[in-house]
């Protein structure tokens, strides 16, 4: 991990080489606490200072993380690696996440960050922290995704999805679910493609079946992964939409009502106002009665005032 700041330094001047101290946020020096790192380098015989030190860098971080100091966060990180070492088994075990989050968010913002330093650094860390695989492999994907990049997003998934690692865990299974979603997600967007071209297909076109039947492969394996999780109490507004979305293509208009039915009222659920208009929306389509309508729009403001007051108790 020692290469993590070189990756993101540029040269440095003479002007700007301090050998004997380290710069805060604010360019100041503190040349107590390099002290510390050097006693830490040469022995690790002193555990106060140990720990001095990495509760200095974290807080160097983080001050330089809300000031948007980009570079300096870089530089701290490289004294806070020591986290990995420390004789403290639960900061030991905890420094794999805490260095994830911190480098993940310095690599995405900084300017001379690239695609390849940030998947260089989050394949080691899913090494080094294999209880955060499942975690770290999903942010990865969403990154790879905010980037355009669907074949290593879908394929960073499906080998987090068959990674196995110790005990199985409610909150693992929740991880695995939601990484088969997104997987699914993706499923979804090559299925909406799919379709598209089918719609633009004659029926008598040599190419329809075959294009037709690609799109049912798509959807059954969209379902297959999406399925799992929304029936998982929480807010799943964009994996709901999809499955409904490919449930009504294919004519099943009863199960897209249940699953809608469910996610609006099953009062496992967090009270969500899009699942209302969600089941709203799609009575609307079938055509049903008047009545019916008004009377999920008033369950949907009772939700939305639910929501709001949850908000106001929570904000204050």
């Amino acid at each position: 991990m020692s290469d993590f700041s070189e990756e993101l330094k540029g040269p440095v001047t003479d002007d700007e080489e301090v050998e004997t101290s380290v710069l805060s946020g604010a360019g100041m020096h503190f040349p107590w606490l390099q002290t510390y790192v050097e006693t830490v380098a040469i022995g690790g015989k002193r555990r106060k200072d140990f720990a001095q030190t990495t509760s200095a860098c974290l807080s160097f971080i983080q001050e330089a993380l809300l000031k948007h100091q980009w570079q300096q966060a870089a530089e701290y990180m490289y004294s806070y690696f020591q986290t990995l070492e420390d004789s403290d088994s639960y900061k030991r075990q905890a420094a794999p996440e805490i260095i994830w989050k911190l480098g993940s968010q310095i690599l995405f913002y900084h300017p001379k960050s690239n695609m390849e330093s940030f998947n260089t650094f989050a394949d080691r860390m899913k090494n080094i922290g294999v209880m955060n695989y499942l975690k770290i492999s999903l942010q990865h994907a969403l990154y790879l995704l905010h980037h355009g990049m669907l074949k290593d997003a879908k394929r960073n998934l499906s080998e987090a999805e068959t990674w196995r690692h110790g005990e199985n865990t409610s909150s693992r299974e929740i991880l695995i679910n939601l990484i088969q979603a997104y997987k699914g997600l993706l499923q979804y967007y090559t299925w909406s493609e799919k379709k598209m071209e089918l719609s633009k297909l004659d029926k008598d076109d040599y190419a329809y079946n075959a294009v037709a039947q690609d799109v049912f492969n798509h959807s059954w394996k969209t379902s297959a992964n999406i399925s799992a999780l929304i029936k998982i109490p929480g807010v799943w507004d964009p994996f709901v939409k999809s499955y409904v979305e490919m449930l009504e293509f294919y004519g099943d208009r009863d199960g897209a009502q249940e699953v809608l039915t469910n996610y609006a009222y099953d009062e496992k659920f967090p009270s969500n106002p899009n699942a209302h208009i969600y089941l709203y929306n799609f009575l609307k389509r079938q055509k049903a009665p008047r009545s019916k309508l008004i009377s999920v729009l008033k369950m949907g403001s009772s939700s939305c005032r639910k929501t709001r007051a949850l908000t106001d108790s929570t904000l204050w």
